[in-house]
């Protein structure tokens, strides 16, 4: 009698396992496509920029500003603002309101082209706001070239953000992956014609990017029209889109100041190290730790894409518990990828300086930031995860205020005392970005712990619900 006891307690525990495998594949079908298709679209500004390098000292230079400026003014902008469609086509989705999937991404383009308006004028006088922040005229003014002819690049990257999360949604990454791909072994010689061949420089390379993303653009948005797997989500553009864009601006501004902060605060540190003692070889570590950082974040955040597909489908289909579930899944995912990543970073801590320099100087100092940076690995994966927990849920206006909190009121403050007051120059300024994105991970910890799956549940239905009575209206 107590073996047959024994043997019913165990059938939950042997259930549990079966589902939470079930849900690994799952996550891993979304997360492990999702991290080519990621670096794919960022390594099209690598590519441009590494071409550039090969022009001249003033070319690079310009060319680099332009880059961190337009990313931090525009790119990251839409690029956030188009994650509310993971929360709003992801439980629509999850809902079987198929037809609300299809308007929501009509709404969010629509959007998000008249946005890519005000960014161009900025664009347009960037040497001037340059100047104004110090920046020396011969470089405002080659970042300005840069900027302006990487104007047309706008429009298409808005188109092809949205036409991401409507796809990522659906589960539907491998037309993502083949057109991101075959988009970025096109581009290398695109861009190499326009910019020596043709001899268009900074121009042909910032060109060769507008190029690479309509091209994306369209690949994808011919899926979209033609491919059966589209069928149910794919409607007209009619009335209900213009209804959707209220809701869809509801999510997308938090969405992207939830993103930005967090951006916009490396940034910041970057530009600060401009004015520690040596600032070309500070600068240049810190780039490179950036450079590093970056490149890394594609896969934790491909992780937490995945789960915040997994998580707004179920919460639209009314599952808490497999929602829970996904969170699990991509969580022990996400622990293996830090443990590989900071094991890699130190095994090669000594021989990675070489990577971007023979410098003894800046070798040696990359090497002694390598521990700091394992520590940005960590805290990179816990918050890539649970941010995507918060857009599947739809809580990103709490990540605003977790991010604002987290890097402006602890890390950037903690990063100045530590650079500039305890004389800790490049490492204490890392050192406070670290202190800000711990505290982000506690915080979005305990609001994800804390977390009613149930009520979440309920907040999706009466969403859909009341999106569906305003089209009957």
């Amino acid at each position: 009698m107590e073996e047959g006891l024994l043997s019913t307690a165990k059938q939950p525990r042997r259930r549990w396992k079966v589902i939470l495998a079930e849900e690994v594949k799952k996550t891993s079908y979304i997360a492990l496509p999702m991290v080519v298709v990621t670096l794919s679209q960022n390594l099209l500004r690598v590519a441009s920029m590494s071409m550039v390098g090969h022009l001249g000292e003033l070319e690079l230079a310009g060319t680099a500003v332009a880059t961190s400026l337009t990313n931090v003014t525009g790119f990251s902008l839409l690029f956030g603002m188009s994650s509310a469609l993971e929360t709003l086509c992801g439980q629509a989705y999850g809902a079987k309101q198929y037809e609300r999937v299809g308007t929501y991404t009509y709404g969010a383009i629509i959007s998000l082209i008249f946005i890519c308006f005000p960014i161009s004028i900025l664009w347009i006088y960037i040497d001037k706001l340059l100047i104004l922040l110090g920046q020396d005229p011969s470089i405002s003014i080659e970042a300005r070239k840069f900027s302006v002819w990487l104007i047309p690049s706008l429009f298409p990257y808005a188109i092809l953000q949205s036409i991401t999360r409507y796809l990522q949604s659906q589960s539907l990454i491998f037309p993502m992956l083949w057109s991101s791909v075959v988009v970025l072994v096109l581009h290398v010689p695109v861009c190499w014609v326009l910019v020596f061949q043709l001899g268009l420089g900074t121009a042909g390379a910032a060109l060769a990017i507008g190029t690479s993303y309509t091209l994306n653009a369209i690949l994808l948005g011919l899926y979209l029209c033609y491919s059966k797997s589209c069928e149910k989500t794919r409607v007209t553009c009619s009335g209900d889109v213009f209804s959707s864009i209220k809701e869809f601006f509801r999510f997308a501004i938090p969405s992207a100041v939830m993103i930005c902060l967090e951006w916009w605060s490396y940034e910041i540190v970057i530009l600060l190290s401009g004015l520690l003692p040596n600032p070309q070889l500070e600068t240049s570590v810190l780039s490179i730790c950036l450079t590093i950082s970056t490149i890394h974040y594609f896969i934790p955040y491909s992780f937490g894409a995945a789960v915040s597909t997994r998580v707004s489908n179920e919460l639209g289909a009314g599952n808490p518990e497999a929602a829970k579930t996904a969170l699990m899944a991509a969580s022990g995912l996400g622990a293996v990828e830090a443990i590989i990543a900071i094991t890699t970073l130190l095994c090669s801590r000594s021989i990675l300086g070489y990577a971007f320099g023979t410098e003894r100087e800046l070798v040696d100092y990359v090497q002694d930031i390598t521990f700091l940076l394992c520590f940005t690995i960590f805290t990179d994966t816990v918050q890539a995860i649970l941010s995507g927990v918060a857009r599947g849920s739809g809580w990103q206006h709490i990540g605003a205020y977790i991010n604002l909190g987290s890097y402006y009121l602890a890390g950037i403050p903690m990063a100045l005392v530590l650079g500039f007051v305890f004389n800790l120059k490049g490492e204490g300024l890392w050192s406070g970005l670290i202190v800000g994105s711990m505290v982000q991970c506690v915080l979005l910890t305990l609001v994800t712990s804390f977390t009613s799956w149930e009520k979440q549940v309920t907040k999706a239905t009466e969403r859909i619900l009341d999106e569906a009575s305003n089209d009957e209206e």
